[in-house]
């Protein structure tokens, strides 16, 4: 919900502002309202994540700031291209490594989890930050990767371990933003990983996610069989007999949309790691090359 919310009623360091500006008032369980305060408060004041302005008690919410609209919706009247894409990718980057810095995982990273404001002549976004972390969740940094997790984020958008319901962490944030990209560069709410002819609300959803996600960046590492038991490896050999009998696409790697550049094309495949293993951090990804082309 956005609401007026006029800041010199606040108790916080923006008392001194007299005017009244738009905000968002969100509501939902207090524990999960509280886990995400709990995130916001290790990230305070880093510029792209969606910051917390107060909080109420009666009833218990948290007022955000508001930015103008979220990419999903931006991306479906007009694909993201050049350097807009490089400055989402960049600021949700900075943003991501933040949180895993401070021990926090997302979960849930998809373009309208993603926030602007629009910009003026020069640049179509002035802002770009990284929202909802209502279901962030603190990881181990030493967990046994055969340990069981709990279903996180959007199926479309989810990594490969945590459709298996395998152990996740970090990286698990690093395939979302990959498949988030895609979605962004393609635009026209196109996503790559969603089956054809299937709704969500179908008991094997899940398995023909994970066929797409096969079909486009496979093929699977033998490596898996050092972080799936046996029943997993058996729902992974199901996946590849119907991606080896049923291949209708070229791989992502392979291809030539016109909508998508080469070089955009080769950093989001660095992303796209079925091993969660073999994916780079943030921090690393910051670094990258694409970024000064």
């Amino acid at each position: 919900m956005c609401f007026t919310y006029r800041l010199h009623d606040l108790t916080l360091h923006q008392r001194s502002d007299k005017y009244a500006r738009k905000v968002v008032i969100k509501r939902a369980p207090k524990q999960r309202l509280n886990n995400e305060r709990e995130v916001l408060e290790a990230v305070r004041d880093h510029p792209y994540v969606r910051q917390m302005i107060d909080t109420t008690e009666d009833p218990p919410s948290l007022v955000l700031k508001f930015l103008d609209e979220n990419l999903l919706k931006v991306s479906g009247q007009k694909r993201l291209e050049g350097s807009d894409l490089k400055l989402v990718a960049r600021n949700l980057l900075e943003a991501l490594a933040a949180l895993h810095e401070n021990g926090f995982v997302h979960t849930d990273i998809k373009p309208n989890n993603v926030l602007v404001n629009y910009g003026g002549a020069s640049a179509r976004f002035s802002e770009v930050q990284l929202g909802d972390c209502g279901d962030a969740y603190r990881f181990k940094p030493k967990a046994d990767p055969l340990e069981e997790g709990h279903v996180i984020g959007a199926a479309i958008f989810r990594s490969p371990e945590a459709m298996l319901n395998l152990g996740w962490g970090p990286p698990t944030d690093i395939w979302s933003l990959g498949t988030t990209l895609i979605s962004l560069v393609f635009g026209h709410h196109w996503h790559i990983f969603k089956p054809k002819n299937i709704e969500p609300d179908d008991v094997n959803y899940g398995f023909w996610v994970l066929v797409e996600q096969v079909r486009r960046f496979g093929p699977v590492p033998l490596s898996y069989e050092e972080i799936a038991n046996e029943d997993r490896l058996g729902i992974l050999t199901s996946v590849i007999d119907h991606v080896n009998e049923n291949q209708l696409h070229l791989p992502f790697s392979m291809s030539e949309d016109e909508e998508l550049l080469k070089e955009d094309r080769d950093f989001i495949v660095k992303l796209m790691k079925l091993d969660p293993r073999d994916r780079p951090t943030a921090t690393d990804l910051l670094q990258d090359e694409w970024f000064k082309s």
